[in-house]
């Protein structure tokens, strides 16, 4: 299964060059059935990766685009009279799909947001009173840009703990970036890359992640690093239950595509910034940003208890 895993991050990184470990996090959270929210600046490639993520995983998808005046409606679907039967019927929306591409989600407002809410937490949404239920295997890649651009609405917190993963995709190397400019016909579309992973398999990678192993030393050390957040002055309050549960799955999925049956504590240090950044929050007098609080937590809390 190994072997498959590593194809599927070689065919998304024909498409976007130079970015292996963006490319692992991003399948391991969707292997933890995670939803994933891709953050940067425009135009770094963050629409190609979700595209190439569906591709590759061999699933159906659909794709809003999020804009200021998308409606609920827009996304989970509406009821429309029919005039030959005398009877309403239900037309679904592009939510109802295995993966769901959110570009730019937080141009639109909060209400539409929290359309995405029920359907994230509980894999179903309720329209006009009844409850229907999404397909097996239902994710969710959003994409943002940083929130200081204009005509962006915040993700509320709420909105944010539904995400597995917060990611950033940052410029390429100059390598990366070479080649690039080089390959001319050469270059590679989403489209174009063949599916890795059938959905047997799929449920096969997640049903044995349950069964990777997390010995007591190990769980004491996220343990030290989940009080850390909790007690340390800098932070405005710590990671929940929830986030400390997502960080341990994500460990033990990590540790799967890794080739091991057990979690070192280097699974958790590989995933705690894309697991725990989007979830806490500096208190006012702190300098730094959500990524200095994952500096400080590695730095501060000894992977052996003293």
């Amino acid at each position: 299964m190994q072997d498959q895993i590593d194809k599927a991050v070689r065919e998304v990184g024909r498409v976007l060059l130079g970015k292996e470990e963006q490319i692992r996090l991003s399948l391991c959270c969707l292997l933890a059935r995670g939803h994933l929210l891709i953050e940067d600046l425009p135009g770094m490639g963050k629409t190609t990766l979700s595209h190439a993520l569906a591709n590759v995983l061999g699933l159906s998808y659909n794709r809003i685009q999020f804009t200021s005046d998308l409606l609920p409606a827009d996304i989970v679907g509406v009821s429309v009279f029919d005039q030959a039967n005398n009877a309403f019927s239900f037309h679904p929306g592009p939510v109802f799909s295995q993966i769901l591409l959110a570009d730019e989600i937080n141009r639109t407002t909060p209400r539409t947001q929290s359309a995405l809410l029920e359907a994230m937490g509980e894999g179903q949404v309720t329209v006009e009173g009844e409850t229907r239920e999404l397909p097996q295997s239902f994710f969710v890649i959003a994409t943002q840009n940083p929130i200081h651009q204009s005509g962006t609405y915040p993700l509320p917190e709420s909105q944010l703990d539904r995400f597995l993963m917060r990611l950033e995709l940052g410029y390429p190397d100059p390598r990366a970036e070479r080649n690039m400019f080089t390959r001319g016909n050469d270059e590679v579309f989403a489209e174009d890359l063949t599916p890795c992973l059938t959905a047997e398999q799929l449920e096969q990678v997640r049903a044995a992640v349950d069964d990777v192993h997390a010995s007591d030393n190990l769980l004491d050390y996220l343990q030290r690093l989940v009080a850390y957040t909790r007690n340390a002055a800098e932070f405005a309050y710590g990671l929940s239950p929830r986030g400390a549960l997502a960080l341990l799955h994500c460990a033990r999925t990590w540790a799967l595509m890794s080739g091991r049956g057990h979690v070192v504590p280097e699974d958790l240090q590989k995933v705690l910034p894309a697991v725990a950044a989007h979830r806490l929050v500096p208190t006012s007098d702190y300098a730094g940003d959500s990524n200095a609080l994952i500096r400080d937590i590695l730095a501060n809390v000894d992977v052996i208890a003293a």
